[in-house]
Parts: C-alpha cells; sequence; structure tokens
C-alpha cells in the first residue's frame, strides 16, 4: 500500500494514452424525460445517448415483454420450408446431421438443436470442422462423410452462407440442405433448399440483430410449435441462446434484448446439467449441484468419493443471484466455451451443453476450465512476446505506419486473435497479427478500431492473401511469408488514407460527468433497468474530474487497486477502484480525472459499490479554460461576453446557463452558433438547437477557434 507521500516520490511512467468523447449533455431533455420516467436526470441522459428521446421509446426500451413482436415466419421468408424439411425428416425417420462452428456461438447452436431436434423424436447426428486443420465452415469432407454415413438432412448453424461449393456437392449427392447462418450475404448465394439469415431480412426487423443461435432458437421453436410439443423445450433452449448470443457480442436490441433479459433470470435455475456446472466451476454462483469443488477435485455430496482430478477452484462464489449479468457471461461462462473451441475440442463443450448427466457435466465443465486456464496462460505469454516485438521494432514508426503487423512463429492461431485485441488498446492502432503454419503460409486474426474497416483493408491487399474474411471490427486472413513484406507496406497505404493521426489513441466514449456523492445503491439500482447491456447498450460509462488518489496497490496479474477520494462542500467521498491490467501505469498520479463503469462487489456477505476504471487522465480542472470559466461565470456579476478575431473575422462569444450547465458559444457574422460544455469533444454547429449538427471538437479547424474564444474570455475575467 502506497500513501500520498510514496507516490510523490516515485511518479508514474505514463498514462493510458486515450481519447474522451464524452456525449453532449441534453439536461432539458433529459430532466423532460425524468419527469414521464421517474428515473434520475444522469439514468434519462443514458437513455438519450442510445436514441432514446420519449417516453414510449423509453416504455419498449426498459420493458421489452411490452411490445408486440411479428410472427417469426412472416419476417424469414425460408423458415417455413424449413420446419416442413425438418418434420418430413423426423416423420420418416431420416438421418439429419447438423454441421456446426467451433467458437461460442457455434457449438451453443449446435448443442440447441442437437437437444431440441432429438427431444422432438429426430435422428440426428453433427460435425464440426477443426479449427487448426480445416478452418471455419461446412468443407466437401463433412458434406461426403454425411453422405456416406446415410444423412439426408444436412443443418448448418452459425455457417453455410458463403459454402457454395460444399452445399452445391451435398446436391449434387441427392442431399437437402438448411442453411442457418447470420454473417454477410455473398454476391452469390449456396443453391440450399432452404436459407435462414437476418441480413435477408428488412433492416427494421426486431430479429435482425440474432447472431446464429438466435436463428437455431427460431428454428428450433418454430418447429416445436408446429409439432405441439414446447413443453419442457423452451427454457433449455433460451438457457442456450442467451449463453451464445452473449458470449458472440451480438447487438442487445430488438428480440435479442428481450430474450436475453428471460434468459439471464432462467440461467441460475436451469436445469440443464452442463450449465449449472459451469456456474459452479466459473464461481459465478452457489450451485445446487449434488457435485461440488473441494480441494481441487470433484467430490460426491452423496458419497464423497473423488470424481476427477481438477485443477486449482475458482474465485469464491458469491450469493446466488436472482438474475445473472452479461458479464457473468461474457467474462466468466463464455470465455469457458470459446477457450475449449480456441485451442481443444469443441465436443467437450457439445457434452457439456447436451448431457443430463450431472457427473459428466462436471467433468466437461472442468475440461472447459482447464482449457480456460492454459488459453490464459498462452495469451500472456503471447502478449508479453508481441509487446517486446513491436516496442524494438515498430514503436518509432508507429504514427508514420498508422497499422501494426504483427507475425511471429511459434505462437497458437487460436488466441492471437484475443491478443490482437489487448494491443488496439494498448497502442490505439488496427492490428493485424499472424503466426507461421509452416515455412511458406502465413495465417493471422485482425482486430480494428471505429475509424478503419478490417474487411475493406483486406480487399486492398486481396492479390497479396489466400483466403480472407471478416467484418469492419474484426476479420481473419493467411497469406504466403514471401508476401509479408508488401502486405505491412499495402496495409500502411489504406491505414494512412483513413486515418488521421488524432485518431491513433484508444477512443472512451462516455455517457455522462457524475460527481461521487451521486454514486449510491439508488443510482445503481436504477442503472439495472438498462440491463442486459453488450453492444449497441453499452455498460453506462461516467467520469468524474479532479479526484484524489489516497491509496494504491498492485493485486493479482498485474491489477491497480486503488482508493479515490472527492471533495464536496466540504466533505470527502470515497470509493474503491480497481484497473484492470495497468500494471504499466502505476503508481497513479495523486490528481486525477476518471472515466468508470460502477459495479457491486460482493465480499463476507456485504455489498458495495465499487469503481471500474478504464480511463484516466491528469485532472484537467487547472488546466482547461474552459473548466476555469466555469468558476468565472459561478463567481462573476456580470455575464461573459467580448468579441475577437480568428482568421481576419470577427466573432462574439460568451459563457452561458443552460439548465444550470455553463456552456461555451461562438457565434459568427452569418448567424451561425458553436456550442460547447465544459468536458465534452461534442460540440452542436447551426443556427438554431433544433437544426444543429454535432461536431468533433478535437477537429484543428473547431479546436482553434475555441482555444481563441477561450483566450479572449479569459482575458475579458483577469480585466475585470
Amino acid at each position: 500500500m502506497l500513501d500520498q507521500r510514496s507516490q510523490l516520490s516515485k511518479p508514474s511512467r505514463r498514462l493510458p494514452n486515450q481519447r474522451w468523447q464524452i456525449h453532449l449533455q441534453k439536461a432539458e431533455l433529459a430532466q423532460k424525460l425524468a419527469d414521464a420516467t421517474n428515473l434520475s436526470p444522469i439514468v434519462c441522459q443514458l437513455l438519450i445517448n442510445r436514441g432514446i428521446e420519449t417516453a414510449a421509446q423509453a416504455q419498449a426500451f426498459l420493458e421489452p415483454e411490452s411490445l408486440n413482436l411479428p410472427s417469426p415466419l412472416t419476417e424469414f421468408p425460408d423458415l417455413a420450408v424449413s420446419v416442413e424439411l425438418l418434420q418430413e425428416a423426423i416423420a420418416s425417420h431420416s438421418k439429419i446431421a447438423i454441421c456446426g462452428d467451433y467458437d461460442a456461438d457455434g457449438m451453443t447452436s449446435t448443442a440447441l438443436l442437437l437437444r431440441s431436434l432429438r427431444s422432438l423424436g429426430a435422428q440426428v447426428d453433427y460435425a464440426i470442422p477443426s479449427r487448426m486443420h480445416e478452418g471455419y465452415g461446412i468443407n466437401k469432407r463433412i458434406v461426403e462423410e454425411f453422405h456416406s454415413e446415410g444423412v439426408k438432412l444436412i443443418l448448418t448453424v452459425d455457417n453455410g452462407i458463403s459454402a457454395f461449393e460444399p452445399i452445391a456437392r451435398a446436391k449434387e449427392l441427392g442431399l437437402k440442405v438448411i442453411i442457418t447462418d447470420h454473417h454477410d450475404i455473398p454476391q452469390k448465394l449456396p443453391p440450399a433448399d432452404a436459407i435462414l439469415n437476418p441480413k435477408l431480412i428488412a433492416e427494421s426487423s426486431p430479429y435482425r440483430g440474432v447472431a446464429g443461435v438466435g436463428v437455431a432458437y427460431i428454428l428450433a421453436v418454430s418447429l416445436a410449435q408446429k409439432l405441439d410439443k414446447t413443453k419442457g423445450l423452451i427454457q433449455p433452449m433460451l438457457a442456450l441462446f442467451t449463453l451464445g448470443t452473449i458470449a458472440d457480442l451480438a447487438p442487445l436490441t430488438g428480440v435479442n434484448r428481450r430474450w436475453v433479459k428471460r434468459g439471464l433470470k432462467l440461467l441460475p435455475k436451469s436445469q440443464l446439467a452442463g450449465v449449472q456446472a459451469l456456474i459452479q466451476v466459473a464461481g459465478v454462483q452457489a450451485s445446487n449441484s449434488k457435485f461440488k469443488i473441494q480441494n481441487s477435485k470433484l467430490i460426491n455430496n452423496d458419497s464423497n468419493q473423488d470424481v476427477i482430478n481438477a485443477v486449482p477452484s475458482p474465485q469464491s462464489p458469491v450469493p446466488s443471484p436472482q438474475s445473472l449479468k452479461p458479464e457473468d457471461i461474457g467474462f466468466r461462462l463464455g470465455p469457458r466455451i470459446n477457450a475449449v473451441g480456441r485451442i481443444g475440442n469443441p465436443l467437450t463443450v457439445i457434452e457439456l451443453l447436451t448431457t443430463d448427466d450431472a457427473g459428466i457435466a462436471l467433468e466437461r465443465a472442468m475440461q472447459c476450465e482447464q482449457a480456460n486456464a492454459s488459453r490464459q496462460q498462452m495469451c500472456e505469454e503471447i502478449e508479453q512476446q508481441a509487446i517486446a516485438y513491436v516496442e524494438s521494432q515498430f514503436l518509432s514508426t508507429l504514427q508514420q505506419d498508422r497499422v501494426l503487423v504483427v507475425v511471429q512463429p511459434g505462437w497458437h492461431h487460436g488466441v492471437i486473435g484475443i491478443v490482437a485485441s489487448r494491443l488496439v488498446e494498448r497502442y490505439g492502432v488496427p492490428v493485424f497479427i499472424g503466426t507461421y503454419e509452416d515455412e511458406e503460409l502465413i495465417r493471422g486474426s485482425a482486430r480494428s478500431i471505429p475509424e478503419f474497416h478490417v474487411f475493406e483493408a483486406l480487399e486492398y491487399c486481396h492479390d497479396l492473401l489466400g483466403k480472407y474474411g471478416g467484418h469492419k471490427a474484426a476479420g481473419g486472413f493467411s497469406l504466403p511469408a514471401k508476401n509479408l513484406p508488401e502486405l505491412r507496406s499495402r496495409l500502411s497505404e489504406f491505414a494512412n488514407q483513413c486515418l488521421e493521426l488524432q485518431h491513433l489513441k484508444p477512443l472512451l466514449q462516455i455517457d455522462a460527468q457524475a460527481n461521487f456523492h451521486q454514486i449510491n445503491q439508488a443510482l445503481y439500482q436504477q442503472l439495472n433497468t438498462l440491463h442486459p447491456c453488450g453492444i449497441d447498450n453499452p455498460d453506462p460509462l461516467f467520469w468524474t474530474a479532479n479526484v484524489q488518489v489516497v491509496e494504491q496497490q498492485i493485486v493479482g496479474k498485474g491489477h491497480i487497486k486503488v482508493t479515490l477520494s472527492q471533495t464536496i462542500n466540504s466533505q470527502q467521498y470515497q470509493f474503491k477502484a480497481i484497473a484492470w491490467r495497468w500494471r504499466d501505469y502505476y503508481p497513479l498520479p495523486p490528481r486525477l480525472d476518471i472515466a468508470y463503469k460502477l459495479r457491486e462487489n460482493h465480499f463476507n456477505g456485504n455489498t458495495s459499490l465499487e469503481l471500474e476504471l478504464l480511463g484516466v487522465r491528469l485532472a484537467q480542472k487547472q488546466l482547461e479554460p474552459l473548466n476555469q470559466l466555469q468558476i468565472f461565470y459561478a463567481a462573476s456579476p456580470k455575464p461573459l461576453r467580448t468579441t475577437f478575431n480568428y482568421n481576419q473575422r470577427q466573432y462574439t462569444c460568451g459563457v452561458y446557463e443552460n439548465n444550470s450547465l455553463p456552456e461555451l458559444r461562438i457565434k459568427n457574422s452569418d448567424g451561425k452558433v458553436l456550442v460547447m460544455q465544459p468536458g465534452s469533444t461534442i460540440g452542436l454547429l447551426g443556427t438554431s438547437r433544433e437544426d444543429a449538427l454535432e461536431i468533433d471538437l478535437s477537429l484543428p479547424q473547431y479546436n482553434s477557434i475555441v482555444q481563441a474564444a477561450m483566450q479572449a474570455l479569459s482575458a475579458l475575467n483577469v480585466e475585470s
């Protein structure tokens, strides 16, 4: 533990290199929405940031069960045909085979359809291609193997939309094919008997954002309803849908929000043995299983008999919650499933999620735990090697290159995508990371920043690559090793076309400012109404200015645990905070502006609120002229107004009050007004608020004029 004096004697080497984008605060609209919803203005500002500005929109978002959903049969053109094909196969006892995928979405989709089809009387089996030897998606080998086994109907899950040749081969062999997928639509669709893909339906449809497991869930429920056999089926399928949807980072809007909210309540009491085992092993909550973990072994509570040797026991479980949160899946359950797909055998997860035997389920859950521990160690080692390589080879040219291409031998392809994400967080540039399959072939993954489109970058280099695919934020690729120097040059060329220097910092999109006296359980409970949070509905991110670092220490594997204090009206407020994997920034300076999420901590039966730090910067209160203007405005009996010249034009400017919040307004001779609020990097520009456009104040043309206005007003205050 460090006190303040020891901090001063050892200054921090550096702070996170971030850019903060703070949403424009719409105080008047937030108050109006607060009056209509009985929520706090802070929470209403969060709704506004998510595009929700009316009471009706708020009700639909906060109470998704109130929505009247259209039938999936009217939204998916081939759904009725798919149900009919499966119904015929079940009635005729024809063999059905599922081709899945090795990620969490693909494995939960496979398990969902296996369980549901078997319970509906189908003869069904499955196959998953080898990640290391075959790569993603159905292939001709799998099709021909299914045919040799007497399969009559192939059902793809989370893949198949781009598999023209394998599907064509299946049709040559006389097989029926249903494709269920959610990936982008190719120019030429495969010749399947039916295709279910949300990218083929209207963008306005509430089903548009479902992942592969969502398509599988819709198909399974529709079939069960047609056969009038839904009893006992819906809840197990909903549990698997929830696991896969969150783990695949699907948007938590539309039906995803509605069904995930239901599923999170059901998961703690799920009747699926595999889900209960996974929850217990991950330490998410206490389990009612007859098996328990003791002294790194699984013990049968009934006989006290050892079941299987185990890895070190997981974290102590928290009290059993009424409902899980997405982070319980995203950070605890999902990684244990994904780890098996990355470095192990996907059959382990399929058995985990389809068995009804508690002992087998717990054995498979422990295998997931072991795979995840190995994955974590592998990621840590590769990350450190990658950082050392980058800082010795590319750090000096990073702003010139504007992209990182990191390729080394001996790395495991299954985990380098995770390492790429961590490098993006660290350096703020797009990252293409790869490893040698052999002396002649490189295989890699890419992760991006908001202003850089990975798939377009790969297409820009298509003549240098073998197989490649992806979307805006991520992708995968292979290339001949001899093309690596040219790939590095071509990607840098592409990056320099779309990235400015200001983009080369990790972006924090911050919702609202909060002071410590506003943070309490009442606020936290209101924040819970926004859940489930995830993609397109992110966890609320707050910022607080000028807090004091009271204590700090390194804990665990390089995390900083810190006590923070803020004084308001002579009263001191303190919170504990954690900054994950921030060893490089230790010790933190004594005064900071902080950006954070709120978290509940359960320890020894006590519940308290803590902060999860995502960003820090040197306290800006003494450094930013506009924040000084807040003080001037509060203390001055007369308005702060003046004129100034900039680029041979005259402007008027002043600090005005807008619903108790000061804001800077700059007006030109054409009547256009630029509006900026303290701490925000998003401003308004227009002749009125109604028609004003949101602009990025960090852009040079706006930043320069803001600085000129600040100087003029500061000089005015000094003169007065």
